[in-house]
């Protein structure tokens, strides 16, 4: 019963910072590439970042390069996204993702403006 749930959404400030929060259960995340994407109202899913095995390695999306934070804790099973200088079209629902075409519910981060 694979289970991904993000927490850690909420209303913030232009500038201001926010840390979101997947916790699996259900499966082992350890050894596996781990993703974050959002979807603004009206527009299509979008990639945000990556992080692969380890953590060593990351990935992200341009838009928010020098930004954005992805992280991992194995042993917590949870991977983490750090966000900073957020700005309004950061607004969106943020979905953690998990192979193989497993997703949470979405945590709503809502920049003000």
């Amino acid at each position: 019963q694979v289970q991904l749930v993000e927490s850690g959404g909420g209303l913030v400030q232009p500038g201001g910072s926010l840390r979101l929060s997947c916790a699996a259960s259900g499966i082992i995340i350890s050894g596996k590439t781990m993703k974050w994407y959002r979807q603004a109202p009206g527009k299509e899913r979008e990639f945000v970042a990556a992080t692969f095995s380890s953590g060593a390695i990351a990935s992200y999306a341009g838009s928010v390069k020098g930004r954005f934070i992805i992280s991992r804790d194995n042993a917590k099973n949870t991977v983490y996204l750090q966000m900073n200088s957020l700005r309004s079209e950061d607004t969106a629902v943020y979905y953690c993702n998990a192979p193989f075409n497993y997703w949470g519910q979405g945590t709503q981060v809502t920049v003000s403006s």
